[in-house]
């Protein structure tokens, strides 16, 4: 069917769904008292992700759905969203890079195991914009750019919804593996007041936090709520002596946490207006980064004696801004319909900053081009502005929901609506010192470094954004939906969803989702999904092209290009502009509750996704050419080197559509409450999740490079073995007067790498990682917390300094691309709450 026609086919069901609202006919219908539950007939805040039912619960939906709540959130001892719901959600990720640029200060998140970019985030039901910076390095979520969880303060939040299941056809984009709902407070009865100081039993890693909420009532029935929060974290180290770069053997290099700054202003708020409700709600974070890139030895041909004669570590400073607002209006339209529009605009900015380094090109460009031995301008800054990036988004919702009679009288409830989304991408260029050859920019001007070998442009560590790079471009796309759910029986439960969405730039697609529910007795209950999803490309993706210093497989630091897609580039190897990624997923599961004291699921899954967007591996240029002679400069039988001469770059990256992937695994929640006879109570919780994923299939559009060149076994192994196949949570919390004693075990399975040892994996085993933490309530309105995270102060297992060389000699005792729980040890904290 012509796209066109879809369209106004889409546009024609909506029309006909929303006419029929609104009819004569809907409205003289009246519901009994048993027919729907009495909280149908009002505007409910609270509604569980996953269905746009009012009064459904977590425990009677379709799908599985985590509901923690902010009790839970602040019985952790930590003060970051994505650190918080990694010691409380199984099948979340939340891995701890460092010397990665800037996800050092931006971690990817991630859910079930798939990409950072491929789980929706939600801030009351609504979209949250993705973050601007894209992981080029060799982490986790290579490739990708996902949302930055950490830009919203846990004192602001509620509660935390996870939806273990795709959702693309009732969310739309980006809802692959799951959708994390995050519900901001609406109190407006006392101020809370927390400040918190935290250390690492190594004596580093300080950190000091402070944050207030409060709430005002607005009107009569509104509300306003408002939180602040404050944070400062030094570094945290835990690199081992260089062995290889400097004599006598000492640290050279900063592994661990990031040194940061962060500071949040949010806001919730609703006013009662003719009938309905006026709401908006967001804020704005500010985020400063202080980490490091790898180390110059004083002999490198990118370092300068005369400023730096024992070698330098360049300092990487990022600031990262995130803003966002949402307005809308609901209000009922009679005691069956509701409707809500909404818009919401945000912003999130990334910006980097090059300290304690030098522009090599600038300080030996000889003053006389034509004379490249005689005097040299012997002068560069040491600090530069390297270049900003900028994701903006804006997103306008139209949504009705009720219900109308079904079969036999019973309810069948109904959502529809329409989205409009326009996503733009920006990256300004930084200080020209940050990215040129020499002051001009001229590579025809021999320019030699130390060594006698040509000198590098740009400034040590991350080299900035230049022109080239630089671009403001961006896409809309518009989606309509039909979401339905009924009750065939008393005991059986039906749901099927449908959604078409248009973008600007690749057409169209249309997603299904069915699920079902069985409640085979009071107590037991069998549920399932299947559904189809897509995930379009990110701006990031469709956007980005940076210019980098890497490390290659040889350990060898290297000039590297990561090429736009749909470039001169990327056409040069045959490379197609990038299309959406397409799933098919399913969850089969159970649901038992003997009694209110004990609740268990178990849900299995499976997630397939084909045509998955991959960053390539590092492409280099040919020893060897297709001839089977050295590849020279005048050997024409070597492409890839015909391409990356001319740009002169070591090696290339770039995003296209290459894989198809399997994901599959299991979830087991187990829950029982005890209350005993002299009014203690004792909470246990039990979570345990294994997945596993297989790259099914391997392709390339190129004539130039093979399947597995283009994403090499390298790759494969960061993304089928990159994150723990398991991760299990066990928590008992006692309660007992003004005692609080909560106890929480972590295990985090293995996870292999072999992105710096191509061809030799390292697998760091899995790890047990125990918490406990002591709250003393003394008086109605003051309460002291002392606890400590990983108390027994468990480590990654070390680095082989065999098959791990030269990285262990360099310093790197523990592992790098792949630690779900980094590698700090273990850490104390202490905690004031004071309400009022």
């Amino acid at each position: 069917m012509p796209a066109i026609t879809r369209n106004r086919l889409a546009l024609a069901v909506t029309a006909s769904l929303a006419a029929s609202l609104f009819s004569p006919a809907v409205l003289a219908q009246e519901p009994t008292a048993a027919q729907v539950r009495s909280e149908a007939t009002t505007l409910d805040r609270i509604q569980v992700t996953g269905s746009r039912v009012r009064g459904r619960t977590a425990e009677d939906t379709a799908a599985p759905v985590d509901v923690i709540g902010k009790e839970e959130l602040n019985a952790t001892g930590a003060m970051e969203l994505g650190q918080i719901l990694q010691m409380l959600e199984p099948s979340f990720n939340f891995s701890r890079t460092f010397v990665s640029d800037g996800t050092d200060i931006l971690r990817p998140a991630t859910l079930r195991a798939l990409g950072p970019d491929q789980v929706l985030v939600l801030v009351n039901g609504k979209r949250r914009h993705q973050q601007a910076l894209v992981n080029v390095q060799q982490t986790i979520g290579r490739g990708s750019a996902g949302t930055d969880i950490n830009s919203i303060p846990v004192s602001a939040i509620e509660r935390v919804e996870v939806l273990r299941d795709g959702a693309a056809a009732q969310y739309g984009s980006d809802a692959i593996s799951g959708v994390i709902n995050i519900i901001l407070k609406e109190q407006t009865d006392h101020t809370d007041i927390s400040v918190e100081g935290s250390q690492y039993y190594a004596g580093d890693g300080e950190m000091l936090h402070g944050s207030v909420n409060t709430g005002f009532k607005v009107g009569g029935d509104g509300f306003i709520n408002l939180s602040a929060e404050a944070r400062n974290r030094n570094e945290t180290n835990r690199a081992g002596p260089d062995s290889l770069r400097v004599d006598p053997p000492r640290v050279t290099q900063r592994l661990g946490d990031a040194d940061a700054k962060d500071y949040y202003l949010w806001f919730n708020s609703g006013l009662p207006l003719a009938g309905g409700e006026l709401y908006l709600f967001g804020g704005a974070s500010k985020r400063e980064g202080d980490s490091s890139g790898f180390f110059r030895s004083a002999g490198d041909n990118r370092t300068v004696p005369d400023l730096y004669p024992n070698g330098f570590l360049p300092n990487i400073l990022t600031t990262v801004e995130d803003a966002s607002i949402a307005v809308g209006f609901k209000q009922p339209i009679n005691e069956r319909w509701d409707w809500d529009i909404s818009v919401v605009t945000a912003r999130n900015k990334f910006g980097f900053e090059e300290g304690n380094s030098v522009n090599v090109s600038w300080w030996y460009e000889p003053i006389n081009p034509a004379n490249p031995a005689g005097p040299i301008f012997a002068a560069s800054p040491t600090r530069a502005d390297t270049g900003e990036l900028q994701s903006d988004q804006t997103t306008f919702n139209l949504d009705f929901s009720g219900y109308v009679d079904g079969i036999g009288g019973t309810p069948l409830y109904l959502a529809t609506g329409l989205e409009w989304r326009q996503d733009d991408y920006k990256i300004r260029p930084g200080d020209p010192v940050s990215y040129t050859y020499g002051r001009n920019n001229d590579r025809n001007v021999v320019i030699v470094g130390q060594t006698g070998d040509i000198a590098q442009p740009g400034m040590q560590g991350f080299p900035g954004f230049s022109p080239t790079e630089a671009v403001d471009d961006g896409r809309d796309s518009w989606a309509v939906y039909l979401d339905a759910e009924t009750n065939l029986s008393e005991k059986f439960l039906l749901g099927a969803a449908v959604r078409f969405e248009d973008y600007s730039d690749f057409g169209n697609t249309t997603t299904g989702k069915l699920s079902a529910r069985f409640d085979a007795t009071e107590a037991f209950a069998v549920r399932g999904t299947l559904s189809t999803g897509f995930r379009a490309p990110g701006v990031q993706q469709l956007f980005y092209s940076q210019r980098s210093t890497n490390l290659n497989s040889d350990g060898v630091l290297t000039d590297t290009l990561t090429a736009r897609q749909d470039s001169d580039v990327t056409r040069a190897f045959g490379i197609e502009p990038l299309q959406e990624e397409t799933s098919t997923s399913g969850t089969l599961g159970f649901v038992y509750t003997p009694n209110d004291r004990l609740s268990v699921t178990l849900d299995v899954f499976q997630i397939d996704i084909d045509d998955r967007i991959i960053f390539s591996s590092n492409i280099a240029p040919e020893s060897v050419g297709t001839d089977g002679n050295a590849c020279t400069p005048t050997n024409s039988n070597c492409p890839i080197q015909a391409i990356l001469a001319p740009i002169g770059v070591g090696q290339v990256l770039f995003f296209t559509n290459a894989i198809d992937t399997r994901t599959t695994g299991v979830d087991l929640t187990v829950n029982h409450n005890t209350t005993f006879q002299g009014g203690s109570t004792l909470n246990l919780t039990a979570l345990v999740h294994f997945n596993e994923t297989e790259v099914r299939s391997r392709r390339s559009q190129s004539p130039i490079l093979s399947p597995t060149q283009l994403f090499d076994d390298t790759q494969v192994t960061l993304l089928e073995e990159g994150q723990p196949g398991a991760h299990h949570v066990f928590q008992g919390i006692w309660e007992d007067g003004p005692w609080q004693v909560t106890g929480r075990a972590n295990y985090y399975g293995s996870v292999s790498g072999e992105g710096f040892t191509p061809g030799v994996k390292q697998t760091w085993d899995g790890k047990w990682l125990f918490d406990a933490q002591v709250r003393y309530a003394i008086n109605d309105s003051m309460a002291v917390t002392v606890g400590g995270n990983n108390i027994f102060d468990q480590y990654p297992d070390k680095w082989d300094p065999v098959t791990g060389a030269p990285f262990p000699q360099l310093g790197f005792k523990y592992g790098w691309e792949t630690m779900p729980f980094g590698m700090n040890g273990g850490s104390y904290y202490v905690r004031f709450d004071y309400r009022f």
